[in-house]
């Protein structure tokens, strides 16, 4: 199938951001080129290091938080 590989890679920031602890580092199960392709963009650290893990750059961690607000945040009327 095909798709859109910046959609994706927008998504995966996101999630990266879901995963996120207090370092700036998530867990690395998603996809290999989108993965690859965020590296390439400077947002995460290597991600075929043998860590579990990639570290977030500093404009990665804050775009992986807009992506994710964006996507999956719920509007104050939401909240009911």
């Amino acid at each position: 199938m095909e798709y859109d590989a910046a959609k994706l890679d927008e998504i995966v920031l996101a999630l990266l951001y879901l995963n996120v602890s207090t370092t700036a580092r998530a867990w690395k199960g998603f996809d290999w080129d989108s993965l690859d392709r965020l590296r390439s963009r400077g947002l995460i650290s290597n991600p075929k290091s043998k860590a579990k893990s990639v570290e977030l750059t500093e404009e990665g961690a804050r775009l992986a938080e807009e992506s994710f607000r964006r996507h999956f945040g719920m509007s104050n009327r939401e909240h009911g």
